[in-house]
């Protein structure tokens, strides 16, 4: 049994699934709104590669300068090894200023590389942050006239269809109508209540004067 709810609730999604997206289908803005998440989502994604493109240059260029500074280092033991005539120590100050030296250069090379490659990055950067700008404003202009368009529909539909314009002033002139009977009632019967006192008053006067 709960098997058979089961398929029975999956269907009844897919089905509201299919709807909303007929729906989204018919809805350009809508689409647009999505197309223009995705975009914001590629820029995030670009903006962390150009950050982590900043640190790799930088590291190269720490790694560079240490490595220049060990090599010339090393270069000047050497220097002082030969002129002392430590033969093994000359040798391995030699080979580490030759390490050092090779490894700068190489660095040096990654280095300016990466300089070069982070240059381009920074500018299709831009150039796509300037696009997404340039769909956002798009979008601003889409909705704006979308709006005037559902505003003056709505407008047109009170002004000019006589269903809903004339409904109102219709409903308007019955209270009035409705006032007034209330108020020629209320006034009516005060003009006959005065009446019937003042009758009363000029028979009682009447018999009075008529015993007397």
């Amino acid at each position: 049994m709960a098997s058979v709810f089961e398929r029975m609730k999956n269907v009844i999604l897919a089905d509201i699934h299919e709807i909303l997206d007929e729906k989204e289908k018919k809805n350009p803005i809508a689409m647009l709104n999505q197309y223009l998440r995705e975009c914001e989502k590629e820029t995030e994604k670009v903006r962390k590669l150009v950050e982590r493109q900043y640190l790799l240059k930088d590291e190269f260029t720490r790694e560079y300068h240490h490595a220049l500074e060990m090599a010339e280092k090393r270069k000047k033991q050497s220097e002082i090894a030969e002129r002392a005539g430590e033969a093994e120590l000359f040798e391995f100050a030699q080979s580490e200023h030759m390490q050092y030296a090779e490894r700068a250069a190489r660095l040096k090379e990654a280095k300016e590389k990466a300089e070069e490659q982070l240059v381009q990055l920074e500018r299709k950067y831009e150039e796509l942050k300037h696009k997404l700008k340039d769909m956002q404003l798009k979008r601003m202009e889409l909705m704006g006239r979308e709006n005037i368009a559902r505003a003056q529909y709505r407008m047109n539909k009170w002004l000019e269809n006589p269903a809903y314009s004339e409904t109102p002033f219709r409903r308007f002139a019955e209270i009035e109508r409705y006032l007034e009977r209330l108020e020629y009632q209320v006034n009516s019967d005060y003009f006959r209540h005065t009446i019937d006192a003042k009758i009363a008053q000029l028979e009682k006067r009447l018999k009075n004067e008529e015993s007397h």
